[in-house]
């Protein structure tokens, strides 16, 4: 049974960053009208970067793809991290209404990590 749950959550987060890197590309998700305005200053500081966007929007995309692949979930794992980390912070600071959420995928983010932890063990010997 908690293989089934992990691999349901798993494929969830998968598919939640899938769909991020892909509305960062095709803007399909309409802006909401009630954006703080720190977080529309933000992100307009993210967009003056002309090729930050469509890099977070690959590194999702691949993260994404990897973890639908159980051979490849570890490395999908790690090429994700640093996103999170970066979605946390925003909703720590910026967008605190977004912050239960961010927490959820983080957590299943540590799970997956904990999870493929046998395989990131070469790294430290």
């Amino acid at each position: 049974m908690k293989q089934k749950i992990f691999t349901v959550a798993t494929v969830l987060f998968a598919l939640m960053f899938i769909n991020g890197g892909l509305n960062k590309f095709f803007n399909y998700i309409p802006v909401p009208p009630d954006m703080p305005a720190e977080l529309v200053k933000d992100n307009a500081a993210f967009m003056e970067v002309v090729w930050l966007m469509p890099l977070i929007a690959v590194v999702e995309l691949v993260g994404g793809v990897l973890l639908l692949v159980p051979k490849f979930r570890a490395f999908g794992a790690i090429i994700l991290f640093p996103i999170m980390v970066g979605i946390l912070l925003l909703h720590a600071t910026v967008a605190v209404s977004g912050l239960p959420l961010a927490i959820i995928l983080a957590g299943i983010l540590v799970w997956i990590l904990w999870e493929n932890r046998a395989k990131y063990m070469a790294m430290f010997n």
